[in-house]
């Protein structure tokens, strides 16, 4: 017998349904005789045919007593059908015959309820559906419903629910560990426009001048479990969950939209403002509670036509580089991290279980060129990309690009410095604020890092994205031109864009700007692999409070988003240059808001 690991996550909440099924176009009630009268049901069965596969969707109307386990029987007309992949159940098949046993949060059917689960298969030849379904030994009504035309394309690589997933999630299994067949195009940003998060869209309007800004597409945080379905009490996330916004993609006409994965074990372990609600051992958590449960809707086919872009887990593996023991400011918790696999297994099974959606598109953080711009930080850290990207189940082909800068303020393009400038024989690498990086801004940084990606056995069309929400540093204090020649620091310092106090400084900083709004191949002769500049990161969104704020949501307090700090080993224990009265993050801030659309470069009408 061979037995399939079902993927997880793929339930659909009940529904009450009539008594009868669907059988040749016709209306059918199943008769019952008194030996079946404890168990009564019927099956409805449906399927989308494409040459040499196909997904079925199976419904199971419990007409009889309330039971507390299931068990689905059927045979295949013919031997060359095949269940390859399923869902909501656990499958199995010896010869013919097919099986599916409830998983254990579907169990319980009540009186006139239903469950839905299905399979994706293989078959050649023809493709004939059962003619006979036994539940629990019973035989339920549901031979042969009417035929379901073939799509002119594939369709999704799982079937979907129709509704979010239980509040119990299943439990974690392992991932496909070859991605289904699926139409990609190779940059989903390019020729459609993206979604416009109304909640985000809403709180820009109702700031002066903010109506210039909010039909801008920004994406959408999955900062916690339950975002995945709303959170409407939150100071971040609305009551909008997963599903509430692909359909208001689809009645938008969107061609795109984003979501940001964000929740690892552990989360974000060099920081303490924007920590996770799961501890660093929580990874079977993070798996059937959060990525199967995402996977689960964005699946659904209703959706096969939009393209769903998911940021996977930024600030998460660059510190396993450079905030572990040996470095300046580790910590114990990236210690802890890379020790047990949390992070590496988490974006493996990330990229793995919804890279097998064939309207999915996985674009991994790599972090900012003031972070690992230094050869000895980068070509490590995309080592470590790499093998993320090839644990638990997944490959390289899961992974549509890269995407850097995310919620950051690193200068997209420096015009008035280069880093091959000198200045009276001495390198501008020499400076304090460059000190010694390879790279001054964030569009050659992608250059490079899309370039060692490739090197390091990454697709060869994988794309970049740059995260720009941020980064104008428009405003009186933009320079005009090159710094003085008097020194190598006064010329750097006198002509970058970038008026941190320090590139390490990340926490709500003064003087920032609203950058490039988004758009698709932005450079296309420049940089043709850059995909887009995006919002990932929603202006007037809170990076952290300034001070301590008591709250439910797992938000610390982190001292870099406090404007007295004076700093540590990370950031060259320099000032913080973050914002005065911050709320916690994710939490809106009016006054940052208004302060990025005023230095906004370029500049707003």
């Amino acid at each position: 017998m061979n037995l399939w690991r079902r993927l997880s996550g793929r339930s659909r909440a009940l529904a009450l349904t009539s008594a009868g099924v669907l059988v040749a176009g016709g209306l059918v009630t199943l008769p019952v005789t008194a030996a079946q009268a404890a168990t009564q049901c019927s099956v409805d069965y449906t399927t989308n045919d494409w040459p040499g596969g196909f997904t079925a969707n199976i419904t199971i109307n419990n007409l009889g007593d309330p039971l507390t386990s299931w068990t689905l029987g059927f045979t295949f007309p013919n031997t060359t059908q095949q269940v390859q992949q399923g869902w909501s159940a656990i499958w199995s098949q010896s010869g013919r015959n097919v099986t599916a046993k409830n998983e254990s949060y579907n169990g319980s059917l009540a009186k006139n309820s239903s469950t839905s689960i299905g399979f994706n298969g293989a078959w050649s030849g023809t493709n004939p559906k059962p003619t006979q379904f036994t539940l629990n030994g019973t035989v339920c009504s549901g031979g042969t419903p009417g035929t379901t035309a073939p799509p002119t394309t594939a369709p999704p690589t799982t079937a979907p629910p129709t509704t979010a997933p239980p509040t119990t999630a299943p439990p974690t299994t392992a991932p496909p560990t070859t991605t289904p067949p699926g139409t990609r195009v190779d940059n989903p940003y390019a020729g459609v426009k993206g979604y416009v998060n109304p909640e985000w869209k809403a709180k820009a309007n109702a700031e002066t001048g903010g109506s210039r800004v909010s039909n801008n597409p920004t994406a959408v945080w999955l900062d916690r479990i339950a975002a995945i379905n709303g959170t409407p009490n939150s100071s971040s996330n609305g009551s909008m969950g997963v599903r509430n916004h692909l359909d208001e993609a689809l009645a938008q006409g969107a061609g795109y939209i984003q979501f940001v994965i964000y929740d690892l074990p552990g989360r974000d372990c060099a920081a303490l403002a924007s920590n996770g609600e799961l501890g660093p051992n929580d990874l079977p958590r993070y798996k059937s509670e959060y990525i199967d449960a995402i996977a689960a809707i964005q699946s659904d086919a209703k959706y096969k036509n939009l393209r769903i872009v998911n940021i996977i887990e930024i600030d998460s593996l660059p510190n396993l580089v450079t905030n572990t023991s040996g470095n300046a400011g580790g910590t114990a918790m990236c210690d802890t991290v890379k020790a047990n696999g949390a992070y590496v297994n988490g974006v493996g099974y990330a990229l793995a279980k919804l890279g097998a959606i064939g309207n999915v598109y996985n674009y991994v953080d790599a972090a900012h060129h003031g972070w690992i711009g230094w050869d000895t930080n980068l070509n490590p850290t995309v080592q470590m990309l790499k093998q993320a990207a090839t644990a638990s189940g997944s490959t390289v082909h899961n992974v549509r690009g890269f995407i850097v800068n995310t919620a950051n303020y690193s200068a997209l393009k420096e015009p008035y410095v280069k880093i091959t400038d000198n200045v009276n024989g001495q390198s501008v690498r020499q400076s304090k604020w460059i000190d010694w990086n390879q790279y001054v801004d964030e569009f050659t940084f992608a250059q490079g890092f899309l370039a060692q990606a490739k090197s390091a056995g990454f697709d060869s069309n994988i794309g970049m994205l740059i995260d720009t929400s941020r980064n104008g540093w428009g405003g009186t204090a933009r320079p005009a031109g090159a710094g003085p020649t008097t020194s190598v620091d006064a010329y750097v310092d006198g002509g970058r864009i970038d008026r941190r106090i320090h590139a390490g400084n990340w926490c709500n900083q003064a003087g920032a700007g609203l950058g490039e709004r988004p758009r698709a191949n932005p450079e296309p002769t420049a940089f043709p692999g850059l995909h887009a500049y995006v919002w990932v990161k929603p202006p007037g969104e809170s990076d952290g409070s300034s001070k301590a704020i008591p709250n439910n949501e797992g938000k610390g307090f982190d001292q870099m988003c406090d404007p007295s700090y004076t700093g540590n080993a990370r950031n060259g224990n320099s000032k913080s240059g973050a914002l005065a009265n911050a709320p916690i993050s994710g939490a809106w801030f009016s006054a940052q808001f208004q302060e990025l659309m005023k230095n906004a470069y370029p500049p707003l009408s």
